[in-house]
């Protein structure tokens, strides 16, 4: 059972992954899959939970149990009491975070364009952060709220569009973190903030990553992550790939060249009155052909 608004924009874009995109994704489902779904389902609507209980929805919190449906039930309940109490289903009309345009000149984080399989691409570039300016103008606290809000855009907007535009159900992103010049400093100043998000994305959007790419990474970082493999989900390890400086050609492989900024290698352009690279916002959820009845994702701050 899905809200009568869920269900018109569940029917405006495909609800069936690529077969490439796994075992357990929506439409790649064996029979105790099927089984597992709809026991979680069952037992979700009986204890009064009505929002939320689509199948893309309850199959990224059994993936991420490994369809253990009692731990399942049990995260997915976690996850709904951390909305309630921060006013998560309202987060999108609550907030605003004018002070964004200034932010992203001390810590770049922004969506551009898709890549090959049509996710949408996030870009952070972490050794461009300067947090002692940065925590002139914001706090740790609106960082966070910030980074909800662009989760449930991410969700609510970004995802029906990019589904629409590729012809599968997309459920992750491709994230591009840029360490070029990061420092032991940097790294330690951001860590706090680091720490919160990753617990967020971890517990309250499971299953999001679809590849990530560390680029410009320092001498050493492969061997030093090599020490935490075996504390990390095989599945996950498979999807973060680890670059050094020559990184463009392994980057191209998966994101065009027209969708990839010129930073970075690409050809795609952006300019200044526009927003520029951090501010622009460019895809398909800003695309009127790939827009439904969701609407066009509202941004929270403005460039006037």
């Amino acid at each position: 059972m899905v809200t009568a608004a869920e269900k018109q924009i569940f029917e405006s874009y495909p609800q069936t992954c690529k077969p490439e995109a796994g075992s357990g994704t929506p439409g790649n489902l064996n029979d105790s899959q099927k089984k597992a779904l709809e026991e979680l389902r069952s037992i979700l609507q009986k204890a009064g939970y009505v929002e939320r209980t689509d199948d893309s929805t309850l199959l990224r919190f059994l993936r991420a149990r490994k369809f253990d449906v009692n731990l399942a039930k049990e995260m997915y309940v976690n996850c709904e009491n951390w909305r309630e109490k921060n006013g998560v289903n309202t987060i999108l009309e609550d907030f605003r975070y004018d002070e964004k345009p200034l932010v992203a000149k001390y810590y770049p984080q922004y969506y551009h364009k898709t890549d090959i399989d049509g996710r949408p691409v996030y870009f952070e570039e972490l050794g461009s952060v300067n947090l002692n300016e940065m925590y002139k103008i914001t706090t740790q606290e609106r960082m966070i709220k910030n980074l909800i809000w662009e989760y449930e855009s991410f969700c609510r907007y970004r995802l029906p569009a990019c589904s629409r535009y590729s012809g599968y159900l997309q459920e992750t992103s491709c994230t591009i973190m840029d360490l070029k010049g990061i420092s032991i400093s940097s790294a330690y100043q951001v860590l706090s903030y680091v720490k919160e998000a990753s617990n967020i994305g971890q517990n309250y959007y499971p299953e999001r990553m679809g590849k990530f790419y560390l680029i410009n990474a320092p001498f050493g970082f492969s061997t030093a992550f090599k020490l935490f493999k075996p504390f990390l989900d095989p599945v996950t390890v498979s999807k973060i790939f680890i670059l050094s400086s020559s990184y463009q050609k392994d980057l191209l492989k998966q994101i065009p060249a027209e969708n990839l900024p010129e930073k970075f290698g690409g050809k795609s352009k952006v300019s200044e009155a526009e927003g520029g690279l951090y501010l622009s916002d460019v895809g398909p959820w800003r695309d009127p052909k790939y827009i439904g009845p969701e609407g066009e994702g509202p941004k929270m701050f403005s460039l006037n």
